[in-house]
């Protein structure tokens, strides 16, 4: 909100901005002449009326529901729709970044109502680019910053599509100058175009814009000009990271890390901080992923404040880091946390709520898989299917993830179902939500690739269940090849999948002396990676004595039972530990970013 006069009390000024709002006709002109945080003010006041005003109509009559989306359609939210897809105008709200929040809560408001906002101001910048080309480069400057500008501003409210025809027609304009300092604007664009396909897995283009930085980046470094790179070596972090090259995503997010300087604007480092965090947990370097991410979420609350989508973002990461260093609790209440926000905020039919569904989906399924109490897991797993089928094509890569998290949840309720109708139907549904995401994971990455991996090893688990041994020991086999020849044979993922083939020779196909050898190589990896108290060791102690219990292996029964007792009361430790503390209760000091790297290289 603009400042009032010292003798003016803040009631005055919302009361002129209510009148403004209740007179918009008449004062319309005149608004778009004001300054850009009192515009602000009366859009956000006509999105707050507009809203007030539906609801109000909903409650007099609920069946008048077609009604009141007309009258929503041609009342005050309309006039916003028209406001903001004006660019010009947009522009200047864009300068308002203390209450950048309520605009992402007004925009997502007005494109879940049907207005193609973000599409038509992307072509509007489109078009601002077009009609400028032979104008000098000072003018086009100013375009440059504008489309760097709405860009993020779409990107982060989950609108990449949109935020990838605004950032392609910047990258046109800066390719026009041929002056040195231009390569800076150049590599910046080639960032923040790198992000979006990355997010938005557009793989090709993603690869495209990767080496056009790689050779960006050689004719900078051959002029020695000054230029930080932390920020595209981060991106190209993610390049790797996403397609589940993981040693490159490690490499890369190191080399970011090393090129932090206090230069850095927060969201930048709050962003390369988020990066190298999954990276290194990727790699089982959990000391340094929480460091880094720890740092992140701290940045982020502090600068950008607990409302923001920065933060949200943040802790989705912080969640990962949780969920795959075995403290599922902390995981599930941080996801919680961020999904919380991203509703706040954006509250509609959002790709950025439909992954924040789909992790806390996945983590509550893993917290409650030995209880059996799936109901979170899959209202959460099926609000996020629910919003990307409605966003993104049948066949996008973004959907691959949430039908494995669906149909593992579905085929644990069918394994608990005594209904031999419904256990039917609900594996028949997990096998065809596998099949389809397999399917869509080997178009778009391959088939050797971890994600396609673990695929297998999904369908391996799920034809156990429905007692299809044969094509489960197939499944289980291709799994644990083509992790092996990408993780190596000591990996975790390796160690996964001969965990669930050894329980298929152990319990289903009598092959005992196999799966003795499977269990105590799974073992051996989970110790070493996780250490006495993890989690998943439960699993296969357990699977090894019924071995050794069916060969009456008395000794190795006791053995067994000793190394189970331990674990537990490891376990038990761990978890009375975790539940007296907050992962959201961070109180750390920040480290500055020129020092960051050399605490980082020390947790190695």
């Amino acid at each position: 909100m603009a400042q009032p006069l010292s003798w003016m009390p803040d009631s005055l000024y919302n009361y002129s901005i209510t009148s403004v709002v209740s007179y918009y006709a008449t004062y319309e002109k005149d608004i778009r002449t004001f300054h850009g945080p009192i515009i602000f003010d009366v859009y956000y006041k006509l999105y707050k009326d507009g809203l007030l005003l539906l609801l109000a109509k909903e409650f007099e009559n609920l069946n008048l529901f077609e009604k009141v989306l007309k009258l929503y359609k041609d009342g005050l939210l309309l006039l916003l729709a028209k406001e903001f897809e004006n660019l010009n105008l947009f522009e200047k709200v864009l300068k308002v970044s203390d209450k950048r929040y309520l605009l992402h809560t007004c925009f997502q408001a007005l494109m879940d109502h049907g207005h193609q906002t973000a599409l038509k101001l992307a072509e509007a910048y489109r078009r601002k680019c077009l009609n400028i080309f032979d104008t000098s480069f000072p003018e086009k400057d100013k375009v440059i910053h504008l489309g760097f500008s709405l860009g993020r501003f779409l990107t982060d409210a989950g609108w990449f599509p949109e935020s990838e025809i605004v950032l392609t027609s910047c990258l046109i304009l800066c390719q026009m100058n041929d002056a040195p300092y231009a390569l800076a604007l150049i590599l910046e664009c080639y960032k923040r175009l790198l992000r979006v396909r990355n997010i938005y897995c557009k793989f090709e283009e993603a690869e495209q814009t990767f080496k056009d930085a790689q050779s960006c980046i050689l004719q900078i470094k051959k002029l020695q000009l000054d230029v930080n790179l932390a920020g595209i070596y981060s991106e190209f972090a993610s390049f790797y990271f996403i397609q589940s090259n993981y040693k490159e995503a490690y490499r890369w997010g190191d080399k970011a890390i090393n090129e932090l300087n206090s230069s850095l604007p927060s969201r930048d480092l709050v962003n390369i901080l988020r990066i190298a965090s999954k990276s290194c947990v990727v790699k089982k370097q959990f000391k340094q992923a929480e460091f880094l991410i720890k740092q992140a979420v701290q940045r982020a609350r502090e600068k950008f404040g607990d409302h923001s989508l920065i933060y949200a973002d943040t802790l989705i990461d912080f969640g990962y880091f949780f969920l795959y260093a075995d403290a599922i609790g902390h995981a599930v209440e941080v996801y919680q946390k961020a999904l919380d926000i991203h509703i706040e905020v954006l509250g509609g039919k959002n790709l950025l709520i439909a992954i924040a569904h789909e992790d806390l989906a996945y983590a509550s399924y893993v917290y409650e898989y030995s209880s059996g109490r799936f109901k979170d897991a899959r209202y959460h797993i099926i609000k996020a299917l629910t919003i990307k089928e409605s966003l993104i094509s049948e066949d996008h890569f973004l959907l691959q993830s949430a039908k494995r998290v669906h149909a593992l949840i579905v085929e644990e309720i069918a394994i608990d179902s005594h209904d031999k109708e419904f256990q039917e139907r609900f594996f028949s549904e997990a096998e065809d939500l596998h099949t389809s995401a397999l399917k869509i994971t080997q178009q778009c990455l391959g088939e050797l690739n971890v994600q396609t991996g673990k695929h297998y090893g999904n369908l391996g688990r799920l034809y156990q269940s429905m007692r299809k041994f044969n094509e489960a020991r197939r499944m289980h086999l291709k799994a644990i090849s083509i992790k092996q020849e990408i993780l190596g044979p000591d990996d975790y993922e390796v160690a996964i999948s001969m965990g669930h083939l050894a329980s298929l020779y152990s319990y289903d196909l009598g092959l005992y002396e196999e799966a003795i050898t499977l269990y105590e190589k799974t073992i051996e990896i989970g110790l070493k990676q996780f250490g006495k108290g993890y989690s998943g060791l439960e699993y296969d102690y357990r699977g090894l004595l019924s071995v050794y219990s069916t060969l009456g292996d008395a000794d190795n029964v006791m053995k067994l039972h000793s190394d189970l007792q331990d674990w537990k009361l490891l376990r038990d430790q761990t978890l009375d530990k975790a539940s007296k503390t907050s992962p959201l209760k961070i109180d750390l000091e920040l480290v500055s970013p020129d020092k960051i790297y050399e605490c980082f290289a020390l947790l190695q």
